[in-house]
């Protein structure tokens, strides 16, 4: 067999179907159908968040150091005391000026939050030499601090276990 044999053989194998044109709109169409129903299961399947108590925290001054999210569910050592006595406490760096504190698996009842920014990463709100905060705070319910910190009572709120968004701003 020389080389146009083998050159006819192969293009007499070679068999082409009639061509149908398919307008272009039928095709995007197609198409259009083909992705929405790809995505189908990932709407379907998708499940709700953990249930639980979200809190965005807006006004921040900056986006120096951390914010502390400290969740009480009594008044014992509400708002001061927080690594002592909080439920749970959350650390968060601050994006854009804002943070966002999440606590999932919380068991119903009534809690209150206290946030601090913590500019220099110490631990704590610092303040000045009489007593006034020189870093951010805030209080669920936005209870004010006026002489002092706002009471359990003032700044708490119930939990019936489903999810619960709050939004608090801070004060400098």
């Amino acid at each position: 067999m020389n080389e146009s044999t083998i050159r006819k053989s192969a293009a007499a194998s070679t068999v082409r179907g009639p061509q149908i044109l398919v307008p272009m709109g039928v095709r995007c169409a197609a198409w259009f159908v083909v992705l929405m129903f790809a995505n189908l299961p990932a709407f379907a399947f998708a499940q709700p968040p953990c249930p639980g108590i979200h809190v965005k925290i807006l006004n921040i001054r900056n986006s120096t150091g951390t914010v502390a999210c400290a969740l009480f569910d009594s008044p014992e050592g509400f708002p001061n005391e927080f690594l002592h006595f909080a439920t749970n406490i959350m650390i968060i760096k601050i994006r854009k000026s804002q943070a966002r504190c999440d606590f999932e698996s919380i068991p119903p009842g009534t809690y209150a939050m206290a946030v601090v920014h913590d500019e220099n990463m110490n631990g704590k709100l610092d303040t000045d030499w009489i007593g006034s905060p020189t870093e951010g705070y805030g209080f669920s319910n936005d209870a004010k601090a006026l002489l002092g910190a706002p009471s359990f009572s003032a700044a708490s709120f119930l939990y019936d276990g489903q999810n619960i968004d709050l939004t608090m701003s801070l004060n400098y």
